[in-house]
């Protein structure tokens, strides 16, 4: 019980730090640290990861509301294409051996980090003045796609592909680019959920309550933060905190 306890407050930590700061799918940070130090099944891990998302995006997109770093409309193209493929994408997660997804949550942990720091995002709103609704519009299907398969898949990386793809290919500057990332994130980790648990059973009813809650509380406390903070610091403090977890995950599993 007290293990449990330490493993959920620490994942919901490091998944609400990084979905408030960045944007981030919860389930990058939740998933590997199930895997790693409860030894759960990486496909229940993941569904409780992606249902850990829900209130953390979900609040963290009000938030960023508040302060006017949403673009609702902007984001529901590309929801629509992340949606139908995150289902595509936990239907597929299904048919792999655990193994290989465990190994591919503790590595996208660590390169999610490296990301952060070696190419933090700086873009600005000019960069999605001369792009034309029709290429927008075709690029948020084209991109939506990609995204809700590897949400759905391996429930890690979609909040990251999200942010990148909102900044260097749509033109979002950093904050807006969050809020509305954690806007998409709110329906596709509800939908990833459900299609988890409805093909792999039900959870562990003690572990998603105590992902969920503390995941929620360090999102509200990120998101309230970032919204006063520099772009370089934000990228910075999350991509330090996914860095240093990988590598102690990574190091856990193999050694």
């Amino acid at each position: 019980m007290l293990l449990t306890l330490i493993v959920c407050f620490f994942a919901g930590m490091g998944a609400g730090l990084g979905t408030g700061f960045a944007g981030m799918s919860a389930a990058a940070v939740i998933s590997p640290m199930l895997i790693t130090f409860l030894h759960m099944d990486p496909y229940l891990a993941v569904g409780i990861a992606l249902a850990s998302d829900v209130l953390a995006s979900a609040a963290s997109a009000y938030t960023y509301g508040k302060n006017k770093n949403l673009d609702i409309r902007g984001g529901l193209v590309m929801m629509a294409a992340v949606l139908a493929f995150t289902m595509v994408g936990s239907w597929a997660a299904s048919l792999m051996p655990s193994q290989t997804m465990g190994g591919f949550s503790l590595f996208m942990t660590l390169f999610l980090g490296l990301k952060f720091i070696v190419l933090p995002v700086t873009t600005t709103k000019e960069k999605r003045a001369g792009l034309s609704p029709l290429v927008s519009t075709l690029q948020s299907l084209g991109c939506g796609v990609v995204i809700g398969f590897i949400c759905g898949f391996v429930g890690a990386g979609g909040g990251l592909m999200m942010l990148l793809i909102l900044t260097s290919v749509l033109g979002y500057e950093l904050k807006t680019a969050v809020g509305t990332s954690v806007f998409i994130m709110t329906f596709t980790a509800l939908t990833g959920a459900a299609s988890h648990f409805a093909i792999g059973g039900a959870p562990d009813v003690l572990v998603l309550a105590l992902c969920m809650l503390f995941t929620l509380v360090w999102a509200l406390i990120a998101a309230r933060f970032a919204n006063r903070a520099s772009p370089v610091v934000l990228n910075r403090a999350t991509g330090a905190v996914l860095t240093v977890l990988g590598i102690i995950m990574i190091a856990v599993h193999y050694l």
